[in-house]
């Protein structure tokens, strides 16, 4: 899944100007769109991303297009003073036109950098485990226990560097200590 910057303006020649500056300043932009369809299309490839986008487009509004993009889309809205006041929406940021290139970039910068920071912490929060993981993992480290004489903080760290070591997660780990333990019992 990528993340990254759509642009989409009714006219292409504005959006060809946006992008080149996002490029110039060191900004990946996925794709350049003239219709919101076309965008909707391309933020289903993307895990999250920011839309840089005008008032109207030939098939909706800014706001019918914010209705169908993910809660993990930011969208960036260049408004002329003649529509400002109508657009309210507190999920989308905007930018008076005509913008300056400093401005823009400082913009989109603290929109990428807030994207950034959620991503963090998505993949900061611990993962729930099933209860069967749960068990997988306290068989493991009773056998542990019973079978090296250890105490349960010594089989749970065990688990963990050995997970570490081999590259898998402490569940896989589990599940192979259990394994080659019922492949013992067996014979």
């Amino acid at each position: 899944m990528l993340v990254g910057v759509i642009v989409l303006f009714p006219k292409l020649e504005n959006a060809k100007y946006i992008k080149n500056i996002l490029i110039r300043n060191g900004v990946d932009v996925i794709a350049v769109h003239t219709s919101a369809a076309q965008a909707i299309l391309t933020t289903e490839t993307m895990e999250e991303g920011l839309i840089i986008c005008g008032y109207r487009f030939r098939d909706m509004m800014y706001n019918e297009l914010r209705d169908y993009l993910p809660d993990s889309f930011e969208m960036l809205l260049v408004v002329s003073q003649a529509h400002w006041d109508e657009c309210d929406d507190n999920r989308v940021v905007k930018m008076a036109m005509p913008i300056k290139a400093f401005d823009l970039m400082q913009t989109v910068q603290t929109l990428l950098d807030s994207l950034e920071r959620r991503k963090r912490r998505r993949k900061q929060k611990p993962r729930v485990r099933s209860e069967e993981d749960k068990k997988a993992i306290s068989r493991a480290k009773e056998i542990l226990m019973e079978s090296h004489d250890m105490s349960e903080e010594e089989a749970h760290r065990y688990l963990q560097k050995k997970s570490m070591d081999s590259g898998t997660n402490l569940v896989e780990m589990a599940r192979m200590v259990l394994d080659m333990y019922m492949g013992i019992v067996k014979i």
